[in-house]
């Protein structure tokens, strides 16, 4: 993403930071680890590059989750339009099987 498109991006989007001092940004924060993991592996079968930070610590003691703001899901910034857009289908619920859904083997 170009620079001039980017900013105007983060001004449309105001709880995407990016991290001090590197090119990742925490495009979402989840309480539930496994509900972080989901949306990772979502991103990532969407072809975006996507790593998970303080999942373990959580993991390790869910009631440090909301002090410490939740598991955050990180992204590069080339890749912050379409991780919003994989996400936003996550919570609208495109991903989700039904019982009907055929199961391979």
């Amino acid at each position: 993403m170009e620079q001039l498109a980017l900013n105007a991006w983060l001004t449309a989007n105001p709880d995407v930071v990016q991290l001090p001092g590197r090119d990742l940004f925490v495009i979402a924060k989840y309480l539930i680890p496994m509900e972080a993991s989901l949306a990772q592996g979502c991103l990532v079968a969407a072809g975006i590059p996507a790593v998970l930070a303080d999942a373990h610590l959580m993991q390790a003691d869910l009631l440090l989750a909301p002090a410490l703001g939740g598991v955050r899901v990180l992204v590069p910034s080339e890749f912050l339009q379409p991780a919003a857009e994989v996400l936003a289908g996550l919570a609208r619920g495109d991903y989700a099987l039904d019982e009907n859904s055929p199961v391979d083997g």
